[in-house]
């Protein structure tokens, strides 16, 4: 495949860096640079845009978003064995290309954001996925410091975050990210773009965050949802027992024989906001 950058082909930097996937970092390296760019692309307008970047690899979505015009990369990286080949690429883009060598769940995105624009794109390892995004819902201020968020999830993970209350995929993820952001699925990636290839199909996820959300508290939100979908099946009046059960309900006028799955992240917030 011709390259984006004049950069040599990412199936030649990775045998020359001898950087396999690993199983236990969640690595799947995406090399079709057509596909990153689509990636790249789904976040929008880069110029003078910041960029955070969660588990770069050899840099093929690196290489896709530097090529697109954005002023700066931060990439956190917590295998120490693609650094060489992500030096390379800060070399071919000097001064726009900062890796951190790191957990990306033990960084504080938040304080390292730059003033101006941020936006965070990311071919997100399996394992971690959830967690970082759950982390970028809830920073210390609202609105938050990036503009959008344009990851990839497995596929399943991805329908849960798009889900609402007409969908079977809908739980806590789907209310939490309802609630704070509008998100939609942008494309999926067949197992046969990464190498090696993972069992599931993945999908690119865009999120914007709603400049005012439901006025709610979050870790009462958090008890409510996990109190209602811990006991999907079961009616609201058991399954939010240990919460107040019957008398919450009634007080937020929400039918105590309703289950989790029918209700809307409006409603899930008028009974958080009543405990």
């Amino acid at each position: 495949m011709a390259a984006i950058d004049g950069l040599p082909p990412l199936r030649d930097v990775i045998a020359r860096h001898g950087l396999d996937a690993r199983k236990a970092l969640g690595q799947n390296f995406l090399l079709d640079l057509n596909l990153t760019q689509k990636i790249a692309r789904t976040a929008g307008p880069l110029e003078g845009v910041t960029v955070f970047e969660v588990g770069p690899g050899p840099g093929g979505l690196t290489r896709a978003i530097l090529s697109l015009g954005a002023k700066k990369v931060i990439a956190v990286e917590r295998d120490h064995r693609c650094l060489p080949a992500l030096a390379e690429i800060a070399d071919h883009y000097p001064g726009r290309l900062e890796v951190i060598e790191g957990d990306a769940l033990k960084t504080d995105f938040e304080a390292m954001a730059p003033e101006g624009p941020v936006k965070i794109i990311a071919n997100l390892p399996y394992n971690v996925g959830t967690q970082l995004l759950i982390n970028w819902l809830l920073p210390r201020q609202w609105p938050p410091f990036w503009q959008s968020l344009t990851l990839m999830f497995q596929r399943e993970v991805g329908l849960r975050i798009v889900a609402d209350e007409s969908d079977d995929h809908y739980g806590r993820l789907g209310v939490l990210c309802g609630w704070r952001t509008e998100a939609h699925m942008a494309f999926d990636v067949p197992p046969q773009a990464f190498t090696p290839p993972p069992k599931v199909t993945s999908s690119v996820v865009h999120l914007v965050p709603r400049q005012n959300p439901l006025p709610c508290d979050v870790e009462k939100l958090e008890r409510v949802t996990q109190a209602a979908f811990g006991q999907r099946r079961k009616m609201l009046r058991q399954s939010l027992k240990s919460l107040g059960g019957e008398a919450l309900l009634a007080k937020a006028e929400i039918d105590s024989a309703r289950r989790a799955e029918t209700l809307s992240v409006e409603e899930f917030c008028r009974i958080a906001n009543l405990l």
